[in-house]
């Protein structure tokens, strides 16, 4: 059983020094003074103008959303596509419901506004 996995324990253990040796490289190498500039907070390239608790705008909650309807939609469409003769009538059918939940979802962030930017 060792057998079939120890490539893939080879493949570990190699990506694993790999990174131990850049990140000691990088320590050793580095500078690693830092200054002022360095660890002040950045956003968008200016100074922050509100605090940082500040409520924020219901649209972006509403991108969220629509980021995850279309990042799930690839995600389960690619492998049941691949499967599809062997998944039948029943597959077909679960997949088409699936898909009309997420329609009904981007309808309701179309009706919101979410897709239009001002």
């Amino acid at each position: 059983m060792l057998q079939e996995y120890f490539p893939i324990l080879v493949f570990l253990g190699v990506a694993a020094g790999i990174g131990l040796l850049l990140l000691g490289l990088g320590f050793l190498i580095g500078k690693g003074g830092k200054d002022a500039e360095k660890l002040s907070p950045y956003e968008c390239g200016f100074e922050a103008f509100e605090d940082s608790r500040t409520r924020f705008d219901v649209r972006y909650y509403l991108v969220a959303i629509l980021f995850i309807i279309f990042d799930l939609e690839i995600a389960f469409l690619f492998p049941w596509a691949v499967s599809l003769d062997t998944v039948g009538h029943f597959g077909l059918i679960s997949m088409g419901l699936f898909l009309a939940i997420l329609v009904v979802g981007f309808i309701y962030e179309w009706k919101k506004g979410a897709l239009e930017w001002d």
